[in-house]
């Protein structure tokens, strides 16, 4: 039996979707996973046909997982992540057990925002960047950087946003670098970065570097950095493209990837293309929908495609702009009902809405990506209308809070 084994999923997004390619591909899928809660609501995931509770991070209990499922007679083709974290896991046990096609070196480093930074500090794409460790004296750290202000604070291992911090003085600087102290043992200090960003989604079959899309970005400052919107370009000028192709390239070439998909977030910083980062996977939520919709791609199964030692089709059905607006709450509390949803999808030119949170959850401002609560997705043939309708749509869908009672 044709088996593709995943690391892992979210309920919705990039990592769901792969997941339903396989199946759509006639493979049996698998997915090993550390949340009982899907163990819990199994029936949820019609697409998974054999669901296993197991630590993730104990790798020989995760190689005994797979050894188990070949004298089940299911023949593995692959094993795959598209969760942050997960990825290079993923990549290690399929390079044991289906050798020959990724190589995890590079995710390795691609997963460690300290290790992608050391690895291209000779490129013009990197920004000034700077390590602090608890071993060395905060306040020489912060005199010896102070002069680079404002800096973004992160962790080596951020994903969403999520440890993602702006320091605009010394003061804040001090306090962001603490913040992330609680948790992590080493933080990353980077050059503030100011003009357009682009996300590059990427895939690389026998080192030839395969430009999927590029998608404009809003971001949005609340307490983090939060993506609100992405517009994919419908045909980028051809300056941008090539301009865009060889940065990627040449950054890909020091990664020495040979098969394997990525995603890059740049900034256009005075003519010169600056690094934000990189991930060895595509970008999730609603990214394998906008290409989808806006070039008839399925990315997610082509990367399946690319990950069973197959050759990719990349050939666009169509080309159309596509914009997908996040949505977000002003304040905390308790869901009791989101209205709007039906009258949103009605619009002319809407693709989908989507609506992530449940009664009963508790809502927040974004402190990171995962604190998006939907999205609606528009396309069009002109940019700003894409825009517009999208916009529009989503000013309709209204969550309903109710404050949260403190019953201590």
């Amino acid at each position: 039996m044709r088996t593709i084994v995943f690391i892992e999923t979210n309920k919705s997004g990039s990592s769901r979707e792969a997941i339903k390619a396989a199946e759509r591909l006639g493979y049996f899928t698998v997915l090993l996973t550390n949340k009982k809660k899907f163990i819990d609501q199994r029936t949820e995931f019609p697409d998974v046909h054999q669901m296993i509770l197991v630590e993730l991070f104990h790798y020989d209990k995760l190689k005994e997982t797979i050894i188990t499922l070949q004298k089940q007679g299911k023949q593995i083709g692959c094993v795959l992540s598209f969760v942050h974290s997960y990825v290079y896991l993923a990549a290690t046990l399929s390079e044991e057990f289906c050798p020959g096609v990724v190589s995890s070196d590079p995710i390795f480093i691609m997963e460690n925002k300290i290790l992608s930074r050391d690895l291209l500090i000779d490129l013009p794409t990197s920004p000034h960047y700077a390590v602090y460790t608890p071993d060395r004296s905060l306040e020489n750290f912060i005199n010896k950087h102070k002069g680079y202000l404002p800096l973004i604070v992160k962790a080596p291992t951020s994903a969403g946003s999520k440890d993602v911090l702006l320091a605009n003085d010394e003061n804040q600087l001090k306090l962001a670098i603490q913040k992330l102290l609680n948790h992590h043992e080493q933080i990353l200090l980077e050059e503030y970065l100011t003009g357009p960003q682009y996300l590059i989604e990427v895939l690389v079959h026998n080192g030839k570097v395969h430009i999927i899309a590029i998608i404009e970005q809003q971001i949005t400052f609340f307490q983090r950095f939060i993506v609100t919107g992405y517009c994919l370009l419908r045909d980028p000028e051809k300056s941008l493209y090539d301009s865009i192709l060889e940065t990627v390239t040449s950054i890909l070439e020091v990664f020495q990837l040979k098969n394997g998909a990525c995603h890059l977030e740049m900034r256009l910083v005075n003519g010169v293309w600056k690094l934000v980062e990189i991930n060895p996977r595509i970008s999730g939520g609603a990214m394998n929908r906008i290409i989808e919709v806006g070039y008839g791609t399925n990315l997610v199964e082509e990367t399946i495609q690319l990950m069973l030692g197959n050759e990719p089709c990349l050939t666009r059905k169509h080309s159309k702009f596509v914009y997908a607006h996040y949505l977000t709450v002003d304040s905390k509390g308790v869901l009791i009902k989101v209205t709007g949803k039906n009258r949103s999808s009605k619009y002319p030119g809407v693709e989908e809405v989507y609506i992530k949170p449940r009664q009963g959850q508790i809502l927040r401002p974004p402190l990171s990506m995962g604190d998006r609560y939907g999205y609606v997705l528009a396309s069009s043939d002109e940019k700003e209308e894409a825009i517009r309708i999208a916009e529009k749509a989503a000013s309709e869908i209204r969550f309903h809070l109710a404050p949260i009672v403190n019953t201590e």
